[in-house]
């Protein structure tokens, strides 16, 4: 393993670990500091995945900064709302600003972080690399669970007070991560595999309409998964940000393992198949949601025992499923024209994701609040059905 990637690895690590700090406990933040409905809940996504739809632009913007440049400006957008959010109670408003800011940082560096990896990649193992990448951002998300499930317990952890000690955490260990990003900038170009230079501006070619169109469908599936699917447990089952970390951290043990497996069945199956699995592997998972969401808001019988460990196990597997995402970057790279199109087009996707991920906030929030929660999750069902359809056309080298 060479300097680049080791570097690469630990900062990494460090995001991992802000990541469970800060993202991993936004949704009890919204509920419990802002006692959010269903509804707003919906609403709020809207300045979280905006950034999401800008980030092409704003990457755009900096082309000529090179990636690792540009995501030593997106790690010091996320600290510096964190340090915001951590030190200060905002009103909801002034929340909603710093979110944003947030969001941005944390946005761009999603392109930008696959992007650099798999120019750290050879190109019969960029599964396998983005798998090892991903495995240890899993495992310092897991401790940060570990860690936030202990400061709820002790109350050392609380949404209710002037100083949030999580988000001051969080800031404090991307700050950190701006050191080993800059260091990986100062390495000569044969060593960081030409990670840090520029990017052209932005892209958008026929010949990948594929997989901008699995990009948009992944978007608003991926929209239930993140904020719906996890709204049952908190909203109508009244978890709290204790049980939710435990859940983060079962599930962050579990893809410490599944997700470098992931990698190397995208080199050895090919990536239409495993998009097929994913696909499959979604439609399940909320049909299951759907009966269990109706069961619960049409019945008065309280949760217990095997139906709560139905609960969890849905979403645990929810969240091993949601590791799947790698392949897009790995079928984009494999299907480009030029090594020069990759940051550029996943950035595209991810805008293309998020705007219709923004869409769905809206809708899905309406639809839980005026229909009822199955009706969100047959929505993402129909989802998942058209990504298969989609997956099955998906021609690479590799199949």
């Amino acid at each position: 393993m060479n300097k680049a990637v080791k570097i690469f690895l630990i900062s990494t690590a460090l995001i991992g670990l802000a990541m469970g700090f800060s993202d991993n406990l936004l949704a009890n933040y919204f509920k419990d500091a802002y006692d959010v409905n269903a509804q707003q809940r919906g609403f709020i996504e809207f300045p979280r995945e905006m950034p999401g739809v800008l980030a092409i632009f704003v990457i755009a913007a900096l082309a000529s900064l090179g990636d690792v440049r540009a995501a030593l400006i997106a790690h010091a957008m996320s600290a510096a709302a964190l340090i915001v959010l951590g030190f200060f109670r905002p009103t909801f408003p002034v929340m909603l600003i710093f979110l944003f800011i947030y969001s941005m940082g944390v946005h761009m560096y999603i392109a930008l972080g696959d992007s650099i990896g798999l120019a750290l990649a050879r190109k019969e193992n960029m599964g396998a690399m983005l798998g090892r990448v991903n495995s240890v951002r899993m495992a310092f998300f897991m401790v940060a669970g570990v860690i936030t499930f202990l400061g709820f317990r002790s109350g050392f952890f609380d949404f209710n007070t002037p100083v949030a000690v999580f988000f001051w955490a969080a800031a404090c260990l991307i700050a950190v991560c701006l050191l080993f990003v800059f260091l990986f900038r100062l390495m000569p170009k044969e060593e960081n595999g030409g990670a840090a230079g520029a990017p052209p501006k932005l892209v958008f070619r026929r010949a990948y309409l594929r997989y901008y169109v699995i990009c948009a469908l992944f978007g608003g599936r991926k929209q239930i998964m993140l904020v719906y699917s996890p709204w049952v447990l908190i909203d109508l089952l009244d978890l709290g940000a204790d049980t939710m970390s435990v859940l983060s951290v079962v599930g962050s043990f579990i893809g410490i393992f599944f997700m470098p497996q992931v990698g190397k069945w995208i080199d050895r199956f090919g990536v239409r198949n495993v998009m097929t699995a994913e696909a499959f592997a979604f439609i399940s998972i909320y049909i299951a949601y759907g009966f269990l969401s109706r069961w619960i808001t049409h019945t008065a019988v309280i949760l217990t025992g095997i139906g709560m460990m139905l609960v969890y196990l849905l979403n645990i597997i929810d969240r091993m499923s949601a590791q799947f995402a790698m392949v897009r970057a790995v079928y984009l790279r494999s299907i480009a024209l030029s090594a020069d199109d990759v940051t550029p087009s996943l950035s595209l996707g991810m805008s293309i994701d998020h705007v219709v991920g923004v869409i769905g906030s809206f809708v899905c929030g309406t639809i839980w609040y005026v229909w009822g929660p199955e009706y969100v999750f047959l929505l993402a069902g129909i989802l998942s059905f058209a990504n298969l359809l989609a997956a099955r056309g998906v021609k690479t080298e590799s199949g």
